[in-house]
Formats: structure tokens, sequence, C-alpha cells
């Protein structure tokens, strides 16, 4: 189920793409930006409210953990600007790679007290591929 859940992520964030591309394109970067994230924010209290969660914020949290939503911020204008200039694909397929080889580091040193995964031939071999592929599609 897991794997399916992750599949539909990567059809969303195409989707998400080409939307606040196009979105961006006509109401300016950071008016889109604006715009997606207070709709975002509406669509999680209104999930909440009809499932009945209650916020909650825990004091055993690191406040640097509260970062991941400039990060997503931040991921969104990258996204919005590079769409105009690549389209849908590329930004897809370059953001995957950053992501591929950041989690690749995660694992292998395990960051953030996560355990440690090692980094091993058949990785390597994978990441090579996918790095041959995307270059395929950048440097065409």
């Amino acid at each position: 189920m897991y794997n399916l859940l992750s599949l539909l992520i990567g059809i969303l964030i195409s989707i998400m793409i080409a939307f606040n591309g196009k979105l961006s394109n006509g109401v300016g970067s950071y008016t889109s930006l604006l715009i997606i994230h207070a709709i975002g924010f509406f669509a999680i209290l209104i999930l909440l409210y009809c499932k009945k969660i209650k916020i909650s914020f825990r004091n055993n949290i690191p406040l640097y953990f509260y970062i991941a939503g400039a990060i997503s911020v931040f991921t969104v204008m990258f996204n919005n600007l590079s769409y105009s200039a690549l389209g849908v694909s590329l930004p897809v397929a370059l953001g995957l790679l950053g992501q591929l080889i950041t989690s690749l580091a995660f694992d292998h040193c395990g960051f953030l007290g996560m355990p440690k995964v090692s980094f091993n031939k058949k990785k390597f071999i994978g990441l090579l591929f996918i790095i041959i592929g995307i270059s395929i599609m950048a440097f065409n």
C-alpha cells in the first residue's frame, strides 16, 4: 500500500508543478506562493475539522524541525521559477535526483537520529542509471 501511496505522491507532484507553474505565470511567483499555501492551510484546517483531529505541539521536538514549512515554501517557489524554462518533467526529474542523493546521505550517515542504511554497489548502480537518464533528458 505504501508503494502505491508513493507512486501517487509522484503523480500529485507533477500535477502540482504544472498547476503551480501556470498560476505563477499568471499572478507572479510571490502571489502564487501566498495563494498556494493559503489554500493548503485552509484545506488542512477543513480536513482536521472533518476528522475531529486536534492540533498538538510537543515540547520535546527540537525547534529546527519546524523549518520544514519554510523548506516547502522554497520548494514550491523553485518549482514555479523553473517551470517556465524547463516544463514539468525536468524539474520533477532533477528534484527526484536531489531527493535521492540527499536521502542516500541521510541513510548512510544516519542524520537526525535515523537508522543507518549502508550505501552499497546496487544503490550506486541505480543512482548511476538515474543520473545518465536525467542527463539525457537535460542535455539533449
